[in-house]
């Protein structure tokens, strides 16, 4: 393995990412980040695609951007797993996801490309994630559950077996999902519930 490797963001989140990072054999770690802060930016290391990078940033949108971005000048961009993770040998990880301590992924379930998959989430058998999905610590996504692209679930919620919910959309923390969820949605609530359409 490679010992030197960026995190694009030095946020909170860009920190857990790097202490995976850490905990699977890297020994140099760069944390590099675009805002007024003292870390590098990516202008400064664009060129240097021979070193590894992960994306430590947390919202859906903007890790999709910086994705595609960093793909364009030729950077391989690490999927991470913490150690603590238990992934049954059936399951698909796409590129540049990221999988946190205590997750729980049970057999035949798809992960699309730069996912979070956060702290003692649990994905059920056959669950599809599609790509740039955030999925908060302490999710329970029961068995065929479909998340689609960009959306983000928010801490603690729960959502049974068979439920589908679409691209770009929200459901709040601490929900229950019993009914399907279409795109473009802000839901919350037990039973969750649709609130208004996500225009952003």
């Amino acid at each position: 393995m490679k010992n030197k490797i960026y995190i694009y963001g030095a946020s909170g989140h860009g920190l857990v990412v790097a202490n995976i990072a850490k905990k699977i054999g890297y020994s140099d770690i760069i944390l590099i980040d675009d805002g007024d802060n003292p870390y590098p930016s990516f202008n400064e290391i664009k060129y240097n695609n021979s070193i590894d990078i992960a994306l430590g940033i947390g919202d859906n949108r903007t890790r999709e951007k910086l994705f595609n971005k960093v793909k364009e000048y030729g950077f391989n961009i690490v999927t991470l797993i913490e150690p603590t993770a238990v992934i049954a040998d059936s399951v698909t990880i796409g590129e540049g996801t990221v999988i946190m301590a205590g997750v729980i992924i049970n057999p035949l379930a798809k992960i699309g490309k730069g996912v979070i998959l956060n702290s003692s989430s649990v994905i059920e058998h056959e669950n599809t994630i599609e790509d740039f999905v955030h999925i908060s610590p302490g999710v329970a996504l029961s068995g065929n559950v479909t998340i689609g692209r960009a959306t983000h679930i928010g801490v603690g919620t729960s959502i049974i077996q068979g439920i589908s919910i679409g691209k770009n959309s929200i459901v709040g923390a601490g929900s229950v999902v019993i009914r399907d969820i279409g795109s473009n949605s802000i839901a919350y609530g037990n039973p969750c519930r649709v609130i208004r359409e996500n225009s952003e």
